[in-house]
This record gives structure tokens, C-alpha cells and sequence, in this order.
């Protein structure tokens, strides 16, 4: 295993917590997809690209797109101060 793979895995790690620990559903749905993204070069990585191309266009094309698009359909609530 390679300081790459390591280094791959590291951020996989961070984004996953980003993921769970954001508020604003917006810029978790768009750190969702950099961990898609980063994902699909883990999958190259192994030598399995067609696992890393279904995951590039599911995971970070089609999946994003449905949440910016539920997002933006549903209202905000602001919270009272």
C-alpha cells in the first residue's frame, strides 16, 4: 500500500465525517460527491474500473443531482433566535 492509497483512505475518512457532522444540507450533498469522486479513483486504484465508473456516474452524477434538486424543492427553516 502506497502513501497515495494512505492518503486516499485518509480523506475518505475525513469526508465521510464532514458528510455526518454538516448542517446545511447543500454543502453536505456537494461534499457527498467529492467522496463519490474520491471513491471512483479508490476503485481505479484497484484496478476495477467499471466498479469506479458506475460509481463516478451513480454515486457523484445522478445521486447529486437528486439532492440539489429535493433540496432546492423543500423550504428552509430558519431557526428562532
Amino acid at each position: 500500500m502506497g502513501i497515495f492509497d494512505v492518503i486516499l483512505m485518509s480523506f475518505l475518512v475525513i469526508l465521510a465525517l464532514a458528510v455526518a457532522f454538516t448542517r446545511d444540507l447543500l454543502a453536505a450533498a456537494m461534499i457527498f460527491s467529492v467522496y463519490s469522486l474520491v471513491m471512483a479513483i479508490t476503485f481505479v486504484r484497484l484496478q476495477a474500473p467499471d466498479v469506479a465508473l458506475t460509481e463516478a456516474t451513480v454515486g457523484a452524477g445522478i445521486t447529486t443531482i437528486l439532492f440539489v434538486v429535493a433540496i432546492i424543492k423543500t423550504t428552509r427553516r430558519e431557526e428562532d433566535e
